[in-house]
């Protein structure tokens, strides 16, 4: 299992860029009512360097990389989505943005294992917090801020189910996909609370303070996804061989019957 510092030590310098890049935007604070070509590229930066960050580890079309290919894919798509959200009346060209790539990171985080009370509990809460925002949608957010919130939940549900910490089947890279996947269900939660039911105080310091940090959690979780791809593979050989073994061994059993 790969340790918090030996996480540490391969990703610390990788990283600089984009705490560096989150320290610019936060040292300029461009308010966000005064969109420019220059907020969007400050506003993007930090997500820019995650791509990079991504691509240092590793990428190619070979098997062990598709699920670094799958986040790569995800935080391309956040950057488009970043951009577009810069300004006012491109919210929903951004908000599908987003919601295609919560798409490409369930994808990534996959169906196993189900964990089917966890889903259960996430989109009650989903349907709750949609509940409240509705009274203050129309038109087509209407119909895009519910389906939005069912993809932000599931990206949160799939994120969580792959740690298993009660099984032992959990890494600290699966603990950072799952911190990033509630942090961004946190910033989007707050982004929908402030633009549609109340005004929250510090609001774009609240919202972007957690979205970098679910972004780099999810980001992490590449940097063991080779091993764990690895892992998988032996153990289904694994139990290929088990399998084929006790197939060979009925096949004895029958021989000796008919013998017999």
């Amino acid at each position: 299992m790969t340790t918090p510092t030996q996480v540490l030590k391969v990703v610390g310098p990788k990283l600089v860029p984009f705490f560096k890049t989150v320290a610019i935007y936060f040292v300029l604070y461009i308010p966000v009512d005064r969109p420019s070509l220059f907020a969007a590229v400050i506003k993007c930066l930090p997500i820019v360097s995650l791509i990079i960050f991504v691509l240092l580890h590793g990428m190619s079309l070979a098997d062990e990389y598709a699920f670094s290919r799958r986040i790569l894919s995800g935080l391309v798509l956040s950057c488009v989505g970043d951009a577009l959200l810069v300004w006012p009346e491109y919210f929903v060209h951004g908000m599908a943005a987003f919601g295609v790539a919560h798409v490409i990171y369930t994808y990534a985080f996959g169906f196993k294992p189900f964990n089917a009370a966890l889903g259960a509990i996430l989109y009650t809460l989903c349907a709750l917090v949609t509940a409240v925002l509705m009274p203050g949608l129309s038109g087509v957010l209407a119909i895009g801020i519910p389906v939005y919130n069912c993809l932000l939940v599931t990206t949160v549900w799939r994120a969580i189910a792959r740690v298993q910490l009660f099984e032992e089947l959990w890494t600290w890279t699966k603990l950072c996909s799952c911190a990033g996947g509630i942090m961004f269900a946190v910033s989007d939660a707050m982004i929908g609370i402030h633009h549609f039911y109340h005004p929250i105080l510090y609001s774009q310091t609240l919202i972007m303070v957690t979205y970098y940090a679910a972004q780099l959690g999810i980001a992490l979780s590449v940097v063991d996804s080779k091993a764990d791809f690895k892992a998988r593979r032996d153990a289904e050989l694994l139990l290929q061989k088990e399998r084929n073994r006790s197939q060979c061994q009925l096949t004895e059993n029958r021989q000796l019957q008919e013998r017999n």
